[in-house]
């Protein structure tokens, strides 16, 4: 097979400030010592690591025991998680840290808590005991399903402290993901929350656990926070407040003694089965991991407020929130909501309030607030910071440059680190204090870490041609395997090349031996018979003024093979159109070649993504080649339980007609909008209102309006009525009733689940002012499995019945009309230039806003 080509060309160079250098952990002669040992010999390298950065009971025996694929760190030796991150900053040597504050905690309705670490050492033990006096014992499995506060860390370290193994589900995830995962798990017990705040409401936790736990046997008891003081039903002998158990237990607990190789977690992760990998990680070689790469790559002191923006609830949050910073005696900071709420410049607010001097960040998040402007970061003294960070995939170098420029004011060095929930702590990643760093490079591997890139038969590739990336020796933060499936684990990890593990990305050497990581190996591109990365467009598209962020896909095509699909968010002044979608291929061509040029441009206001902030790309392959969505889905921000927004071809959240951008695949000029001229449009109706009207009709589970052009046919309205199309999608689960519970497995539903939509729907139209049902239509969806598609035509009451289709008389207040055509109609199977999606139009003309 071809090797992966590398077309993206990025020569700025940013050398480490001679200040930052004398002041870091590891300055350039520490740092060229370290990566010499590491080279000459990994395991030495990290004994002295285990040695210099953690607290052992007893020392090892052994530094590694490798029986491919299956790697046992400091064998024999005992330490503590618990203990190295709390006991040992407040007795000893490190005692006058008891009264420095650990976690820095903010909520986001705007309540806040400074808690130190004596507290935190006091907390920890009293609910270690709780859980000892429930009967949980090693290795007993704990899972941790709870909101972003303090309380989470609490019960993290409590189960490390008593060696019982924590596996904590993100509290996004619905009833039915939750459950598989406390089954898969054996969990004896669960540690919840009544609920947490989310974009200024709060969302219920409590009863997704009490759905979740319907017919499972292993639990046995459910710990539960109270944090927002909603009503929650309580199971008597199963359910216990956190408050009334902690209350009277005693803060004193001693930490258990445990084994290096004793299973510290496990983490969910995405598979592309339906089946999520439960990863374990164990405990002496994943905590030398994350200690060390916390207090050399984040040159992180005890002076530092350090903010990982992360969730608990992955592997950032376990590595980066918790472990790392604790174990260095830091002080890291939490944050429960989201990013802009309730202003866009919340991130900066805080930053400002706490005086952060490291922030570690998505690139997504960073290209989310290119796309607000600059104006919102320089409302805020931001002086404080002196280290940037990225994680989660590759910073497209525009969004650096503007992170250096706008977030750390020219003088932050930046770290972008590749690393994954499998690799336990960073891998690939400047040294801020020795290390040149480039635009979009993750530069060069940690050391101790041999990292390469290989062909598919396993051979060094030479750069600067692109290949697949390569771990070529164990490391201690390594997965020790997959939960109860060590033959998935050989399959999916060790499986491609002998002895060595395959991380499942591409990547390319410069001539410097920096490393670029091109993306997920499954998103490479055959064009033409060339193979390229789908970072290196996204690059060239993100580089352009009028684009915030954007993610490329390749789809089937009887002539190149792949055509490429770019889905692109504009910038909040960009005129989304024909005209950009001509200049972002010219573009894209002039930046990396004629080869790279996209097929076809859509516009959205947002991606796909992962809650830990990677672009699903695989659901948008689904989506350009007309597929529904395939695989796990359990990761996906919003897709369980909440009504998700859909991608959509638009320049606006409005439609008023529109240059859609869309082409067929031999590149013919995108289609007109199917426009009525002699229709006057007052006012466009926003999609997201609409969407929001019909979501709060019972049994209504997603909604999706969407603009776009129609081929009308008989016996539907004449080509001149407005036109709307809705899709309902309805779900699988033993409560309709509950939104919020509903798993994203979808099915056809049956007669009667539709006609109860039908009617629910029709019946709230028909109750609209000035406007009553007059046909209805429904249809099974296109794809098998995809859902339903209900189509209503609605028509002003003034409005004949013998000319119903008519606009009626101007002082109506609104029209909404709406068509469902056969699925084996569809014009997407008629004509390769049409796709089926109605136009969507309104008026807000006398009478009032409706």
């Amino acid at each position: 097979m071809a090797d992966i080509e590398s077309l993206l060309k990025e020569k700025r160079t940013f050398k480490p400030d001679p200040g930052f250098t004398r002041q870091a952990n590891w300055n350039k002669k520490t740092a060229a010592e370290m990566r010499k040992l590491g080279e000459k010999n990994p395991e030495r390298f990290w004994a002295r690591m285990a040695k210099e950065n953690v607290s052992w009971f007893t020392p090892w025996k052994k530094v590694l025991d490798w029986k491919p694929p299956f790697a046992k760190w400091f064998v024999g030796a005992k330490t503590n998680v618990s203990y190295n991150c709390l006991d040992r900053h407040v007795e000893g040597e490190g005692a006058w840290r008891r009264n420095k504050a650990a976690i820095i905690w903010e909520g986001e309705p705007g309540d806040s808590r400074v808690i130190t670490y004596a507290e935190l050492h006091r907390d920890v033990c009293r609910f270690a005991n709780v859980l000892r006096a429930r009967g949980i014992k090693k290795r007993d499995r704990v899972i941790l399903y709870m909101p972003m506060v303090p309380e989470a860390a609490v019960a993290m370290l409590a189960c490390t402290r008593i060696g019982a193994t924590h596996s904590i589900v993100f509290g996004g995830f619905s009833s039915e993901a939750l459950r598989d995962r406390i089954n898969d798990a054996g969990a004896k017990a669960v540690v919840t929350a009544d609920g947490g705040y989310r974009k200024g409401k709060p969302f219920g936790l409590k009863t997704h656990v009490d759905a979740a736990l319907e017919g499972v046997k292993c639990v046995e008891h459910v710990f539960v926070v109270k944090r927002t003081g909603q009503p929650v039903t309580m199971t008597p002998g199963r359910d216990l407040w956190w408050h009334d158990e902690t209350e009277s237990a005693s803060p004193k607990c001693a930490p258990a003694k445990l084994d290096a190789e004793h299973p510290l977690f496990i983490l969910y992760t995405s598979g592309t089965t339906g089946k999520p990998k439960g990863i374990l990680h164990t405990t002496g070689g994943y905590l030398t991991h994350v200690t060390t790469t916390t207090k050399a790559i984040f040159d992180i002191k005890d002076s530092d407020v350090f903010w990982c923006t992360a969730d608990v609830g992955w592997i950032t949050g376990h590595s980066y929130v918790v472990y790392g910073p604790l174990s260095c005696g830091a002080t890291t900071l939490m944050y429960e909501g989201t990013p802009v709420h309730p202003g866009p410049d919340r991130w900066w607010q805080l930053i400002a309030k706490w005086g952060v001097t490291i922030f570690y960040t998505a690139p997504t998040a960073i290209r989310t607030f290119i796309r607000l402007g600059d104006e919102l970061p320089g409302k805020h003294d931001l002086s404080s910071l002196r280290l940037l960070g990225t994680v989660g995939e590759p910073i497209n170098p525009e969004a650096w440059m503007w992170y250096h420029r706008v977030i750390g004011g020219r003088r932050c060095p930046i770290v972008d680190t590749w690393w994954q929930t499998e690799t336990g702590g960073i891998m690939i990643s400047p040294l801020p204090g020795s290390v040149a760093t480039k635009p979009g490079s993750a530069t060069l591997a940690f050391p101790g870490i041999r990292a390469a890139i290989l062909d598919e038969e396993g051979h060094d590739v030479e750069p600067p041609n692109g290949g697949l990336l390569a771990i070529q020796h164990p490391w201690p933060g390594m997965l020790r395997g997959i939960w109860g499936d060590k033959q998935r684990y050989r399959e999916v990890y060790w499986s491609k090349w002998k002895n060595v593990y395959f991380p499942g990305d591409g990547a390319h050497k410069d001539s410097a031996s920096y490393f670029w990581i091109m993306g997920r190996i499954d998103d490479v591109m055959n064009i033409s018979g060339h193979r390229i990365g789908t970072m290196e467009v996204e690059s060239a598209l993100v580089s352009h003024t009028d684009v915030a962020e954007a993610a490329v896909v390749g789809r089937p095509d009887e002539i190149t093979g792949t055509a490429i699909v770019a889905f692109v968010t504009p910038t909040g002044k960009a005129d989304a159109g024909h005209d950009l979608v001509v200049q972002l291929k010219a573009h894209v061509t002039k930046e990396i070649g004629a080869i790279a040029r996209p097929a076809e441009i859509r516009f959205t206001n947002a991606l796909p993504k992962t809650r830990s902030g990677k672009i699903m790309r695989r659901l948008l392959r689904n989506i350009a080649s007309g597929q529904e969505p395939t695989g796990d889905t359990s990761t996906l921000e919003d897709f369980q339980n909440r009504p998700r927004k859909p991608l959509r071809d638009r320049a606006h959240d409005t439609l008023v007609g529109h240059h859609d951008g869309r082409s067929d695949s031999a590149g013919q000029q995108p289609l007109e909008p199917a426009l009525d001229p002699h229709t006057e449009i007052a006012a466009p109706l926003a999609f997201r209102e609409l969407e929001a009207r019909h979501l709060a009709l019972p049994g209504v589970v997603e909604v999706w309006v969407e603009g776009g052009n129609l081929l009308p046919r008989e016996p539907l309205p004449a080509p001149e009525v407005d036109l709307a199309e809705v899709r309902l999608q309805t779900h699988r689960s033993v409560r309709r009733d509950d939104v919020r519970g509903l798993p994203c497995a979808h099915q056809r539903a049956g007669d009667d689940e539709l006609a109860t939509i039908v009617g629910h729907l029709a019946a709230r139209l028909a109750s609209l002012p000035a406007a009553h049902v007059v046909q209805r239509h429904v249809t099974g969806a296109v794809e098998a499995n995809a859902g339903l598609t209900l189509g209503l035509a609605v028509a002003h009451e003034h409005d004949a019945p013998e000319s119903r289709h008519g606009l009626g008389p101007p002082s109506a207040k609104a029209s909404v009309a709406g068509c469902v055509l056969d699925p084996l109609q569809h014009p997407r199977h008629a004509h390769p230039r049409q796709r089926w999606t109605a136009l969507l139009r309104s008026r807000e003309l006398e009478g009032g806003d409706e």
